[in-house]
């Protein structure tokens, strides 16, 4: 009895204090009011980066070729016949690297030009944001149709830009989009060709041999899949979408 009760004892001490000291930190978040501009600034910084952050997404969607990438691997699988493979957790991981391995040459310019400096503390955030536009600006414009880009100054009623640095992004990035999405339909659309005739053959055979009952798509899936195996297609995917990048789209 009295073991027992030198062991309730010691618990007895212990959990407070291991409460106290495994206790999870406290974190206080308020809104206050202040005289100071500079705080003011700061603080409009701080919510302009968090908007960033909220929006990532759509910007690597809208200012990237994620777009087109994204579309013709949809097309690809749809095209063969296999809606569930691969996942989509795979497909949008391999657009989103190939992304990067596309704007991987915007990004090193930015960099140069103005996230260096800006650490540096030879140019102000200001001067850093313009310089980052520009990269962007190119990349963009480089793969924008320009029926496209007037369909949004006439819309707006806009004057003409004379130069490349005068094209108003509210007006560019819809433009890109829109062109990036036709392009996409474009190549989705020859992926489908080879596809539509092996599934016309396999048909057209099948309904010479009376196996009406037997559905085409079961006979013609694993030979389109043979067929995309034999001939590399993951490497001609790939290497078609990249190259309609740096080949000048």
């Amino acid at each position: 009895m009295k073991r027992t009760a030198i062991i309730i004892a010691g618990l007895a001490l212990a959990l407070p204090l291991a409460k106290s000291a495994f206790a999870s930190p406290s974190i206080d978040i308020s809104v206050g009011s202040t005289d100071e501009p500079g705080e003011m600034v700061t603080g409009l910084k701080i919510l302009a980066l968090l908007t960033v952050l909220a929006l990532a997404p759509a910007i690597l969607m809208t200012l990237t070729s994620f777009t087109r990438i994204v579309i013709i691997l949809s097309f690809l699988r749809t095209a063969i016949g296999t809606q569930s493979a691969p996942p989509n957790q795979v497909m949008i991981g391999l657009a989103m690297f190939l992304t990067f391995f596309i704007m991987a040459p915007v990004g090193v310019e930015i960099n140069e030009n103005a996230i260096i400096p800006y650490k540096a503390g030879e140019i102000s955030d200001e001067e850093a944001f313009e310089r980052s536009k520009g990269p962007v600006r190119e990349f963009m414009l480089k793969y924008t149709r320009e029926k496209d880009l007037l369909l949004f100054y006439e819309v707006a009623e806009l004057p003409l830009p004379k130069t490349e640095t005068d094209v108003m992004f509210r007006a560019l990035i819809p433009a890109f989009v829109i062109s990036e999405l036709k392009t996409a339909f474009e190549m989705g659309f020859m992926l489908f060709i080879p596809f539509i005739v092996l599934d016309v053959a396999i048909a057209s055979m099948l309904m010479s041999m009376g196996m009406i009952m037997l559905p085409p798509a079961l006979i013609s899936l694993p030979l389109k899949l043979m067929l995309f195996v034999v001939v590399d297609g993951w490497n001609l995917i790939v290497s078609s979408i990249v190259k309609s990048f740096t080949g000048g789209g």
